[in-house]
């Protein structure tokens, strides 16, 4: 949905000297499209994994200052606008989720498909690895990880199994906690929803880098940070991040003025305007050609006045 989330931005980008902040740079992609399609902009783009930052580093080595890369987790986008100077910024963007860079690399353990280690960590030099949540957590703590941020029906039976195994053996590599939660599901649980495992490796994948924590934080902030005019494009990838994104965008848009009010005063009124009608999802064309895309979710919102205090 690349496309589309340029047509989104495009309206605030081309003013004079726009500046735009790619959230999830991972190996470059939108960041290259945004600086390729509006020549004008100057780019900041975060990620807390710094394998991404170099490569995308090299991507974009053509178009020198004109981006600046900073490892930092897109929560920390404030104090990135401080430290560079900026007070606001023309067009924000979000591609949530796990990037293909990651998904990848096997060693990195975020792939059900294949054996790895549990690490799960986008920034390895920092945090609690998959393997230490599933090896150290009380089994009622992983029980609720599996079902808030994997709604995964079947939590309290995978976590028993968790817990008796690696009583005889801490978890170290993937392979073996996929096929534990194949013998632990029974057999009308294995036969939806695709690979048995892959709820499970979200939900791990979601504690391990505070993903939804950090979301909360991240979307309010970013939306702060736009100029009046400015836009926000949001690229979801499950029900969890998009829920998120729908409240902030929602409660922007809405008017906050007690019922019954003959006009409505300034401070009051919207401070978005939604760009989409509800989630946007990818094409037929774009899901044969990328299958990743199948689960995308995307929303954007435009910032149409200044907060009033």
């Amino acid at each position: 949905m690349l496309q589309r989330c340029l047509d989104l931005l495009a309206p605030a980008l081309e003013g004079p000297e726009p500046v735009v902040v790619d959230c999830t740079l991972g190996l470059g992609g939108h960041s290259e499209a945004l600086l390729e399609r509006f020549p004008g902009i100057r780019l900041v783009a975060l990620d807390r994994d710094k394998e991404a930052l170099r490569l995308s580093g090299e991507r974009l080595a053509p178009y020198g200052e004109r981006a600046t890369l900073v490892h930092a987790v897109y929560d920390e986008l404030p104090e990135v606008l401080h430290r560079l100077g900026i007070a606001r910024v023309q067009g924000v963007l979000f591609d949530l989720g796990v990037s293909s860079m990651q998904l990848d690399e096997a060693d990195r353990g975020f792939a059900y498909a294949q054996d790895a280690p549990l690490d799960m960590r986008m920034d390895q030099t920092s945090g609690v690895s998959a393997a230490e949540v599933l090896n150290t957590y009380p089994p009622g703590e992983l029980v609720r990880i599996l079902r808030a941020y994997g709604e995964e029906k079947q939590a309290k039976r995978i976590v028993s199994a968790i817990v008796r195994e690696r009583e005889k053996e801490p978890f170290n590599t993937s392979a073996r906690l996929v096929e534990l939660i194949r013998d632990a599901l029974p057999q009308a649980a294995k036969r939806t929803g695709g690979n048995p495992a892959k709820r499970t490796f979200q939900a791990l994948r979601i504690e391990v880098n505070g993903e939804l924590a950090v979301l909360e934080r991240a979307i309010p902030a970013a939306v702060k940070a736009l100029d009046v005019g400015g836009r926000i494009a949001v690229l979801s990838y499950h029900s969890l991040e998009d829920r998120l994104v729908k409240q902030v965008f929602a409660a922007g848009a809405a008017t906050t003025a007690p019922p019954g009010l003959p006009v409505v005063p300034e401070r009051y009124q919207p401070r978005l305007k939604l760009l989409t009608r509800g989630a946007e999802l990818p094409t037929e064309e774009e899901i044969a050609e990328n299958r990743r895309a199948a689960p995308a979710r995307l929303r954007g919102a435009q910032r149409i006045r200044e907060d009033v205090e």
